[in-house]
């Protein structure tokens, strides 16, 4: 079943930007599983919205991909942690019809 993930983090956008660049390198673009991905600048810093085929297919690219990428990537930060919110819930109807994807 198709879920929607929204992640709030506070954190610099930095963090996401850096984030992001290295996960389009270390996956070059692909992650199976991953319908869409949107990010957004917020005033606490960022949100990431995404759709997930199912789950299971977020948890795991979590563990795999992006926990060992932000651990990465903070290493030697002396800051605060990043404080992150997290909400799934079932994907109603969704609509990309430049990928032809319609749930």
């Amino acid at each position: 079943m198709p879920v929607v993930i929204r992640s709030r983090v506070r954190a610099p956008i930095a963090l996401y930007d850096a984030v992001h660049a290295e996960v389009l390198r270390r996956s070059s673009g692909t992650v199976e599983g991953l319908v869409a991905h949107i990010g957004v600048p917020t005033e606490e810093g960022f949100e990431v919205i995404e759709v997930w085929e199912s789950a299971k297919a977020f948890e795991y690219y979590t563990e795999t991909l992006i926990g060992p990428v932000v651990a990465t990537l903070s290493a030697g930060h002396t800051g605060p942690p990043p404080e992150t919110t997290t909400e799934q819930e079932q994907v109603r109807g969704l609509l990309i019809p430049g990928a032809s994807i319609v749930i």
